[in-house]
């Protein structure tokens, strides 16, 4: 997508090979360049000020669907290593409902339950403004109207630190009035490739070389595996857990790259979500319900009038065992997911890896059956849905566990070690505050 508005930076070549660091080129001034792997948008958002120049750096990259137990399973050598030296949580991290991949990443980088940052799933309605959302449109994944909340890079750019982002979600919106410095435009087609998924490490290297007031102190990275293939062939498949160890030989070049920058680095590695095999076919809202006089987004159901909601409520209340019913202002606490419209009306929640939805694809479709492999769960009724969290970095404790906690909370504690004061958000530092080696009651940095 031609961001016209954007000042764009021509890149010369940076080559970078399992993990070896060439001889980086550097950005001297405005007119200067390099050549990135990936095809990055420079917005000139100014240099990084004085206070910036003194903080430390932290790479933050998402795994999709690397449920909690897959580095334990497979012996992950790069990730068990990294959380071995630093902190993790060998019994995961609570994804925010739904446990879907656009909610969970922005929630991730804005400390806010989906109902609070607006992007409650990855395809919903908005009545009120008349429209859908789907992340797979750029026309709303790119408009940042659709966003609520201070990402981090956002937060940061505000306070004159230059950041960037590699395919992460939400990043090629304006949001809270900024752009990442430097984000890489998303391509479905090409970014699961291995030269792609080499070009994010290629990319994260040399930014980390340009010159002091143009280098990125935040970098978001997304990888979309092993989501890929949990879903086709399931979260036990061979190919799935071939793509565990794939990402886990990422991060260890990953590693090896960050080490020959010299620079103070926090990494950060978390997943969106896990996955679970799913039980027979599509549960089809319609065979329950009359659904006239609703639009409906997957099993996110909009009733136009309350009549037609207490209806449809009354009819799916006891229907099956498979799925819970609530009406939206009273769906359980502990779902953070009560108060937005966009969360549809009446709301139903599987009891178990089911396929929900309205309007069911039928057989012989392109959709037809469900996928192998499911996410998007209740994950205190499925624990397959817990997500990985590891971490390690000079702002870090070493050898430190956590229990599984919301991932809410990452927001301030990424925040704390960049030297930021946070924004709004749902999360807590005291959380986090005991894997900080200043216990995050240290002044900023």
């Amino acid at each position: 997508m031609q961001l016209r508005a954007l000042r764009r930076l021509t890149l010369a070549v940076f080559v970078f090979v399992f993990g070896l660091a060439a001889t980086p080129a550097s950005l001297s001034g405005q007119g200067s360049s390099f050549n990135p792997a990936l095809p990055l948008t420079h917005v000139d958002n100014g240099p990084n000020s004085a206070w910036a120049q003194r903080q430390h750096y932290l790479i933050l990259v998402s795994l999709d669907g690397f449920r909690w137990d897959y580095a334990k399973r497979e012996n992950a050598t790069h990730l068990l290593a990294l959380g071995k030296r630093g902190v993790w949580a060998p019994e995961g991290m609570m994804p925010s409902y739904p446990s879907l991949t656009f909610p969970n990443h922005f929630t991730i980088v804005t400390g806010l339950y989906p109902e609070h940052h607006g992007i409650v799933a990855n395809s919903f309605l908005d009545a009120a403004r008349g429209a859908r959302y789907s992340y797979t449109e750029p026309q709303t994944a790119t408009d940042g109207s659709w966003y609520s909340g201070v990402p981090i890079w956002s937060l940061a750019e505000s306070h004159g630190m230059r950041t960037a982002c590699m395919l992460w979600p939400g990043s090629e919106a304006k949001i809270a009035g900024f752009r990442p410095s430097y984000y890489a435009q998303f391509d479905a087609k090409t970014q699961s490739t291995p030269e792609a998924q080499q070009a994010r490490i290629d990319d994260t290297v040399a930014l980390l070389h340009l010159a002091a007031e143009d280098r990125p102190h935040f970098i978001a990275i997304y990888f979309s595996e092993p989501d890929h293939e949990g879903h086709e062939f399931g979260p036990d498949a061979r190919e799935t857990r071939a793509a565990e160890l794939k990402m886990d030989a990422i991060i260890g070049r990953l590693e090896v790259a960050l080490k020959g920058t010299a620079l103070p680095i926090d990494v950060v590695i978390v997943s969106d979500h896990g996955m679970v095999k799913s039980e027979g076919d599509w549960i089809n809202l319609d065979q329950f319900a009359d659904l006239t006089g609703f639009e409906v987004t997957g099993a996110l159901l909009y009733g136009k009038t309350e009549e037609d909601r207490a209806r449809v409520y009354e009819q799916l209340k006891h229907a099956t065992s498979q799925f819970m019913v609530f009406r939206l202002k009273n769906v359980p606490a502990n779902l953070n997911f009560n108060s937005n419209a966009r969360e549809g009306d009446p709301v139903v929640v599987a009891t178990g890896p089911y396929a929900l939805r309205a309007h069911a694809p039928p057989a012989g479709s392109a959709d037809h059956p469900p996928q192998t492999g499911m996410h998007g769960f209740d994950p205190h009724i499925l624990p397959e849905m817990k997500a990985s969290f590891f971490a390690a970095g000079p702002d870090l404790a070493q050898g430190k566990t956590v229990g599984p906690f919301d991932n809410v909370n990452l927001y301030p504690w990424m925040a704390h070690m960049l030297g930021l004061d946070p924004a709004k958000n749902d999360g807590s530092l005291n959380i986090l505050a005991g894997t900080l080696r200043d216990n995050g009651v240290a002044p900023q940095k």
